[in-house]
């Protein structure tokens, strides 16, 4: 004979929460913000989680301002990627002028973990030069450095008590286009301390790569528009394996989670399926699990019933023995008294 768990995830805000994909961006299309734009260069002091990381002004747009309006603004027409805003950055300007944005992360990355940043731009109608090249810092603390010029890496490290992971994202094409959306994708290995994401040219002018758009604007630079920040743990097909919906605060029935007759050892199909409640519950910390362990109407009630809390019991002591906080398991045992069917058959 063999018996079921039953698991209960249990958080006390949430009712349905779905793990495949999630954004560890905060805010990523910039839709919440303290206060409507309504002057150049208030992206620092109006959209809600994200920063500016130097003396850079970054602009903020939305459809509530009348002057820093989308579609229509000061450097041309771009309608939203989705929503009522978007930020607007130079990625390259005279005297080597920078801007960027910054974002701190909804939890600190796994290291030698595999993620996926992407976020969509377009080249702004009144810029006169198109790049390809865009930088990204994964930072441990917030980045605030008193400088208009570009991050180099004398400049980061010049910052004491911080660290850095750099990188470029570099697109075979000139991201030229003026009117539609396009999509920057890139992976990367973590750390494992990055805890702040930040996006922006990270070369001075003679090192960035850059082409001619226009010989008739007035901006001498490529400024362009943000929208739409996402980062995911990119993981193996084996790895999403444990990928599914759960409805939280109630039970949960894994069938490969089994004992023989009169038995709580597990074996290794059960360890599997246990391993991948383990890596669900790393991944959202937030989250505690219930074990209900159960047996068939063999034998007394007094022995089913320890019985089960022993079945319950090791699979609490596997959880823990993986690396999960014991304060975030629990266990109990009812014997026969709730069968998933009959014990008529075998």
């Amino acid at each position: 004979m063999r018996c079921v768990l039953y698991f209960t995830l249990g958080i006390l805000y949430l009712t349905n929460y779905s793990i495949r994909g999630q954004n560890l961006i905060n805010n990523p299309s910039f839709e919440d913000y303290k206060k409507c734009p309504n002057t150049l260069g208030t992206f620092n002091l109006n959209v809600t989680s994200w920063s500016c990381p130097t003396e850079g002004s970054t602009d903020y747009f939305n459809t509530c301002s009348t002057v820093m309006s989308a579609p229509e603004n000061f450097n041309g027409i771009q309608h939203t990627k989705e929503g009522s805003a978007y930020a607007g950055l130079y990625f390259y300007a005279p005297s080597d002028y920078r801007e960027y944005i910054q974002v701190k992360l909804k939890k600190k990355l796994r290291a030698n973990k595999k993620y996926q940043l992407s976020f969509y731009l377009s080249l702004a109608e009144g810029s006169d030069f198109a790049v390809k090249d865009f930088g990204i810092i994964c930072s441990y603390k917030k980045i605030k450095i008193k400088t208009k010029k570009e991050l180099s890496k004398g400049r980061l490290y010049s910052i004491k008590g911080n660290k850095f992971h750099t990188f470029e994202i570099n697109h075979p094409k000139f991201h030229k286009n003026k009117s539609d959306w396009i999509k920057v994708t890139t992976s990367f290995i973590a750390k494992g301390y990055e805890q702040y994401l930040l996006i922006g040219n990270l070369r001075n002018n003679k090192l960035t790569r850059k082409v001619l758009t226009s010989k008739n604007k007035t901006k001498k630079g490529a400024y362009y528009y943000i929208d739409q920040v996402n980062l995911q743990n990119e993981e193996t097909t084996q790895e999403l394996a444990y990928k599914e919906t759960f409805e939280l605060n109630k039970k949960h029935h894994f069938k490969n989670v089994l004992f023989n007759f009169d038995v709580f050892d597990l074996n290794e199909e059960a360890k599997k399926s246990i391993k991948k409640i383990y890596n669900f519950l790393v991944d959202f910390k937030e989250i505690n699990i219930t074990i209900l362990g159960h047996t068939d109407d063999e034998g007394s009630q007094v022995y089913n019933k320890n019985l089960s809390i022993k079945r319950a019991k090791t699979i609490s002591n596997l959880l823990i023995s993986m690396g999960l906080p014991k304060e975030r398991v629990t266990y109990k045992g009812f014997g026969s008294k709730m069968p998933i069917t009959s014990n008529n058959t075998d």
